[in-house]
């Protein structure tokens, strides 16, 4: 069985299922058919339409940086094209990353209007603004994104399950922020499955982030349990957003990869998925595995 970090340095690529494990694969163009693009999905009852794939940049991120952003501007933005000409056109940021310059400039020449920008929000329990006024913050955020608006604006890693109280001041933000459209669609992603059953309730949330995979690692509770609150998430109109599909990279071999992606798309009752990809090679893998699944 692979470990992560072998997968991350060799990039592995799955054609038909299959992987090719060699040292240098990730910085090899691998081409695969023009039919085989991410499709476009609706978002819950949001008004968005995002691909069913999200190119996330948070894979070990932490104080302004991660592994994404640690490719270097060039190969940030080669990737993040990448992305965009295989049919990923929804780009998963957070302030904490560091990575919104990274995909204002990889975005720069492309479409506004076909691109999805989801980004988060570190919020304090005690309301307060501790770096800056949350208006303050979304208009530094739409500064680094070079747009007018953010699609997505989420409040970041949800602990507790009292959040609608803790937060209330960082949700009116965000929700006159909606309100001048600067913002399209609001919510939390969660680390905690108390956080997660008030989301999947509370008619303040548009979209929830979420942690599944069939493997219960690095979950909020086991699989039937999120799947169960999922469920009713989107039945109450939210976009559900599924992370940590490999378990935060602990589940990479070949078949859990394979085994991941089935249960996000057959049984994970999410309408996408954020998966934090370091090379063309990950991206081309990962498209082929979701769009042969896509239709089961």
């Amino acid at each position: 069985m692979m470990n992560r970090r072998k997968f991350i340095r060799t990039g592995v690529l799955g054609l038909a299922g299959l992987s090719v494990l060699q040292p240098g694969v990730a910085n090899v163009n691998f081409s695969l058919p023009m039919n085989m693009l991410v499709d476009r999905v609706k978002l819950g009852k949001t008004g968005l339409t995002v691909s069913r794939i999200a190119m996330g940049t948070g894979t070990t991120g932490y104080n302004k940086a991660s592994n994404q952003t640690r490719l270097g501007m060039d190969g940030f933005v080669k990737l993040a094209h990448h992305a965009y000409e295989r049919g990923i056109r929804f780009y998963d940021m957070a302030d904490g990353y560091g990575s919104m310059p990274f995909v204002g400039k990889a975005v720069k020449t492309l479409p506004r209007e076909n691109v999805t920008l989801l980004t988060k929000m570190w919020t304090h329990e005690d309301g307060s603004d501790k770096i800056e006024p949350v208006s303050a913050n979304i208009d530094r955020y739409r500064k680094e994104l070079g747009s007018d608006y953010i699609d997505i604006l989420l409040m970041h890693c949800m602990m507790e399950g009292n959040w609608a109280e803790t937060r209330k001041h960082y949700m009116d933000g965000f929700s006159k922020a909606k309100q001048d459209g600067l913002v399209k669609a609001v919510g939390v992603s969660c680390h905690n499955i108390d956080a997660l059953a008030e989301a999947a309730v509370n008619p303040w949330v548009d979209v929830i982030m979420a942690r599944i995979n069939p493997f219960g690692a690095v979950m909020d509770g086991t699989p039937e349990e999120i799947k169960k609150i999922l469920a009713t998430a989107k039945a109450n109109g939210k976009g559900v957003i599924g992370m940590k599909i490999f378990g935060e990279g602990r589940h990479v071999a070949d078949d859990e990869r394979e085994q991941s992606i089935r249960f996000a798309l057959t049984e994970g009752n999410i309408h996408c998925m954020t998966l934090g990809l370091e090379s063309v090679a990950q991206m081309d893998d990962a498209i082929e595995r979701v769009m042969r699944n896509t239709n089961l």
